[in-house]
């Protein structure tokens, strides 16, 4: 099976500040703040939503095809790519430019300033190249996650015009659509899948409601945190619980690693969806319990460990 994946690839510069905001912002002077908070130090992580979701992917032992655009910097992620047997052919670089960047400050009450900086995802990436290479439509799935908002749109149509199955993944890009355009991409999509505060924001700029989108999409899935998920298909409604984390660390992510885990599951033979959204489930536990999208690792074993412990059989 081969999987597209296209998205963001974005640096996250993650920084402690050990105090409060609050403590430092005089809020009859909001109209001429300048603050600096000082921090006891920086961490880097690789992130971006192509990015994080290939990863996943690739520790169950699927190879994706990454398109996404990067900027100058792309060095070390390109190298932590390749580590894990992910091509970065179809990524492309933008040498005047720096990739995608969050800048995320923490308080000691959990409060965070960001920043970001979309650097080389103002930029489209090359399309993936059909002409010369062989893709079965019946043997491909392609996922649209938040990225460049041309890219998004275009892959919709190009999917749907080459009779690829795909998934809609609006997530943070949402604001930027008008009702038009959101029912365009979800109309013809093989699956739309959000969380529940996005399916929400979804129906209400598209002006639809479920069975408008369960029209419109053969599959709508939803995830809803810690209280699992739910696939809607056919009539038929499925709950998934969500798997109980060891520990939680930091829930970024875990939203892309379900969706690598959705992938895999329906990539199996038979694509059972039940089957298909506890791998989701599965995926997302193994994020939660570290900070950063991509610091966590599993093979095989321990993924189907946790997944008996959850469901009672072997997960892949």
């Amino acid at each position: 099976m081969k999987v597209l994946v296209s998205g963001s690839i974005a640096y996250d510069r993650i920084m402690d500040f050990p105090g409060r905001f609050a403590d430092h912002i005089l809020p009859d002077k909001l109209h001429i703040l300048n603050v600096c908070f000082m921090i006891n130090g920086l961490k880097e992580n690789f992130g971006g939503t192509a990015g994080n979701i290939a990863y996943c992917l690739a520790l169950m032992d699927v190879t994706p095809t990454v398109i996404a655009s990067a900027g100058r910097d792309f060095g070390p992620y390109s190298e932590w790519l390749k580590s894990v047997s992910i091509p970065v052919d179809n990524i492309t670089v933008h040498n005047d430019v720096l990739t995608a960047c969050a800048y995320i400050t923490t308080d000691k009450s959990d409060n965070q300033i960001t920043a970001f900086n979309p650097g080389a995802m103002n930029f489209k990436a090359d399309p993936f190249d059909f002409g010369t290479v062989s893709i079965n439509p019946e043997d491909t799935i392609a996922i649209v996650a938040p990225g460049n908002i041309d890219d998004m749109l275009e892959f919709t149509r190009m999917y749907k015009d080459r009779g690829i199955r795909y998934i809609f993944d609006p997530g943070q890009s949402l604001p930027v659509w008008n009702g038009a355009q959101l029912r365009e991409m979800i109309d013809g999509s093989w699956m739309f899948i959000s969380n529940d505060y996005e399916l929400e924001l979804t129906m209400t700029k598209a002006d639809i409601n479920v069975d408008d989108i369960g029209k419109m999409t053969k599959i709508l899935v939803t995830t809803r945190a810690d209280q699992g998920s739910i696939v809607f298909c056919d009539g038929v409604t499925i709950e998934v619980p969500a798997v109980e984390a060891k520990k939680v660390c930091d829930p970024t992510g875990a939203g892309d690693a379900y969706r690598a885990g959705f992938i895999k599951g329906l990539s199996m033979p038979g694509g059972d969806l039940l089957h298909a959204a506890r791998m989701g489930s599965t995926a997302a536990a193994f994020v939660v319990e570290v900070y950063g999208t991509q610091n966590y690792k599993y093979d095989r074993a321990e993924f189907n460990r946790r997944f008996e412990a959850a469901f009672g059989k072997s997960g892949y």
